[in-house]
């Protein structure tokens, strides 16, 4: 349709798709620098959901190294960080009731949460990037919530040139309704695409200008997160946990977390590796029992569970992050992945990713710069940041867990932190959905029931999400196939979309002759992009729904 529809253009110096950490720390430095150098500059930031944060879900534990830069006042400007963190432990679960507290001493110093020269801070990341939008705003950012950049406006030699975003009011058969409303041409000078992990928009361009070769395939994780109010008399403000092992096999690599936040409210999470080979396994379900272990559950009994959500992070680390320039824009953040594993940490980078992307293109206009140039200058300002620095200290992280698993990757990543990174560079080659192996190599995982009072079902959890889409619209969730899915994926791994789901999309119901059919609930999608990632034959592809849709998390 999008041929024939006439629409209207409005022209910026810079767009910015997604309004998360990256992309309006980006747009705050853009208008800074614009003040300081008393230049005119137009900037827009394009949010797809229905306000800003409302598709933020991360830990967090901040690191407010990048906030600083950006805001050396952030505390008289009330940014959202109230919660210190004033403790820390970690603990490997040995099974459904013992544990390991780890001293100090071994954890790997990367991980470590208190002491130090920066205070740590328990956050909301929604709430952070619902203030970041307020300052951009105040300083002449235009912030568009509810508006999906559904494509990319390339020339003809490929350049980059903005984002048409999607239509309105499209019928669920592509005819248009009484209430449609074509889609806007956002042109740009440049345009930075901060989508966070797997942006369908970043992943097309990685494709398209081969900002991977040479790079290991990117590697990612699920993390499905939960928000509870508890109790006055258990709450400790700014109590932090992390802890790995049990409830997950031991070829099976992740973590979870448990904080402390601010109002007598606790988060509790796990962050599962997309590598993971047992196509029976759920990450829901192992998220949902291991809740029952007494380190976590002893936080949580009494309580309400209030907000619950899911997304994949990209955690790669610097063996799989492609080359972020390309004529006419950058990959930044999540989107590219600058996430560093070896902290749990992701905003802090992100945020870096976006001032030196706002540094680099700014010069660039402030020079005369008409567009559409490839911004070398940022590659060479990113590769001296901190960020970087990090990341290449931290470079085999995720591999090592690869490769000796969680507790042998740990060693290697505590002697290798010892040593200054001395250890030879690991890699990872294998993409995650190429790891996963066929069902009859298992054994069938029976999950306990939820006792709907640590642990509940996917349906209860959804409603938590406070998703909606428009219900007549085209599915967002394309299959390039639609015969794979009962043909070759249920056979060989039971169709396994039933389960790295964690919002109850996908499932293999049967058709009024008794035959098995796929069916795709996408009225449900929290927006995670684990079926993008992990399906095994690459045959799902996410793409963005009409603007506004998916979760409307609180506090996230």
């Amino acid at each position: 349709m999008s041929e024939q529809v006439e629409r209207d253009s409005m022209d910026f110096d810079v767009v910015i798709v997604g309004a998360g950490p990256s992309g309006l720390s980006a747009a705050c430095r853009l208008m800074q620098q614009a003040t300081e150098a008393g230049q005119e500059l137009t900037v827009c930031v394009v949010e797809k959901g229905s306000e800003v944060g409302a598709h933020i879900l991360s830990g967090a534990v901040f690191e407010p190294r990048a906030l600083q830069e950006l805001f050396p006042d952030w505390e008289e400007r009330g940014a959202p960080l109230s919660t210190p963190a004033t403790r820390d432990e970690v603990y490997l679960l040995k099974d459904a009731q013992k544990s390991q507290k780890l001293p100090n001493a071994l954890v790997p110093k990367s991980m470590h949460n208190t002491g130090g020269d920066m205070p740590r801070y328990v956050i909301s990341a929604g709430n952070l990037c619902r203030w970041l939008a307020e300052q951009a705003e105040a300083l002449g950012v235009e912030v568009f919530p509810g508006f999906a950049a559904q494509e990319v406006i390339h020339d003809e030699d490929g350049t980059v040139r903005g984002i048409l975003i999607g239509d309105m009011g499209v019928a669920a058969d592509g005819s248009p309704k009484d209430s449609f409303m074509p889609g806007m041409e956002l042109r740009a000078k440049y345009t930075l695409f901060a989508e966070g992990a797997r942006g369908h928009l970043g992943k097309g361009l990685i494709s398209r200008f081969k900002l991977d070769e040479g790079k290991d395939p990117q590697h990612y994780g699920i993390g499905l997160k939960e928000l509870w109010d508890i109790p006055a008399e258990k709450h400790e403000p700014g109590l932090v946990l992390h802890g790995s092992g049990w409830p997950l096999a031991k070829d099976t690599h992740g973590g979870w977390f448990l904080y402390h936040a601010e109002n007598n409210q606790v988060v509790v999470g796990l962050i599962m590796d997309l590598s993971y080979q047992n196509p029976w396994l759920s990450p829901f379900d192992e998220f949902q029992r291991m809740k029952h272990h007494p380190v976590l559950a002893k936080h949580l009994e009494g309580g309400k569970r209030v907000a619950y959500g899911a997304r994949a992070i990209t955690k790669g680390g610097l063996n799989c992050l492609p080359k972020m320039t390309f004529p006419g824009g950058l990959l930044i953040g999540c989107d590219a992945g600058t996430l560093n594993f070896s902290k749990i940490k992701g905003l802090h980078t992100a945020m870096k990713s976006g001032l030196v992307a706002a540094e680099a293109v700014f010069e660039a206009i402030a020079a005369g710069d008409e567009g559409g140039q490839e911004l070398t200058a940022f590659s060479d300002k990113w590769e001296q940041s901190w960020a970087y620095a990090e990341l290449k200290e931290s470079a085999s992280f995720g591999p090592a867990i690869h490769k000796y698993g969680t507790v042998g990757g740990g060693a290697y990543n505590f002697v290798n932190q010892l040593l200054g990174g001395k250890l030879p560079n690991l890699h990872d080659t294998t993409a995650d959905h190429a790891a996963l192996k066929p069902a009859s190599e298992f054994e069938k995982i029976d999950y306990p029931k939820p006792d709907g009072k640590l642990s509940f079902d996917k349906l209860s959890s959804v409603f938590l999400s406070n998703t909606n889409h428009e219900e007549d619209q085209p599915s967002h969730l394309k299959l390039l196939d639609p015969e794979i899915p009962i043909q070759e994926n249920l056979p060989k791994y039971a169709e396994p979309a039933q389960r790295y789901c964690p919002a109850g999309v996908y499932e293999v119901v049967e058709d009024d002759d008794g035959k098995p059919r796929f069916q795709i609930n996408f009225q449900n999608c929290v927006h995670c992009k684990t079926c993008d990632i992990k399906d095994p034959a690459q045959n799902i592809q996410w793409v963005a729904p009409e603007g506004g849709g998916g979760p409307n998390y609180p506090n996230m």
